[in-house]
């Protein structure tokens, strides 16, 4: 008998308390954090070495031209944004750059490939097909000479009837109903 109690008291020993697997739980959760802090900074740091292979590109930008607002952003999945609506982003592997454009029908795949410098020829391509977009939007088209237009019609206020008039037949009208509501009122009395 005294075998039988040593092993219940034994077994309760031997099980875990809520503390220790809630501790457990704790480190665990931690690991993964870490990891997942991990690849985001192994991203941010794959899109930093693009960025900085990308600068003799922009240098070469006229300064007038303000198109282009280059950066990195910190968010749930960092970007390296070229301009408003294309940006640079980690594929799925988190190895593979995904250049990628947003449109009205939806976002766009530039490019994709492991290799910087693929990428950072299709960024060239695209800042040059915006720079030449630019310079069509910025390029006036001369007006066809032609005799000069002639002055805007005059708006004519429409004739008013007389405010008078139309009071008097207001008031008669009036005056007519009332009488007759009466005549009919004491029509039925009789």
């Amino acid at each position: 008998m005294s075998d039988s109690q040593n092993t219940g008291s034994e077994a309760r020993e031997m099980r875990p308390t809520l503390r220790e697997a809630l501790r457990r739980a704790r480190i665990e959760a931690a690991d993964r954090t870490g990891v997942v802090v991990e690849l985001r900074d192994a991203e941010v740091a794959r899109l930093e070495i693009l960025n900085d292979a990308l600068d003799p590109l922009f240098a070469q930008v006229p300064d007038k031209v303000d198109l282009f607002d280059r950066g990195i952003s910190q968010g749930e999945t960092p970007r390296l944004w070229i301009d408003v609506v294309a940006h640079v982003l980690m594929g799925r592997d988190k190895r593979i750059y995904r250049f990628v454009q947003d449109t009205r029908f939806g976002r766009i795949v530039l490019a994709e490939s492991h290799d910087v410098a693929a990428i950072v020829d299709a960024v060239t391509d695209y800042v040059a097909r915006r720079l030449i977009e630019r310079e069509h939007a910025m390029v006036a088209t001369p007006l066809p000479v032609a005799e000069p237009p002639a002055p805007p019609p005059v708006p004519v206020a429409p004739k008013r009837r007389g405010g008078i008039g139309m009071f008097v037949f207001g008031f008669v009208m009036g005056a007519l109903a009332l009488f007759g509501l009466a005549l009919f009122a004491s029509l039925q009395n009789f």
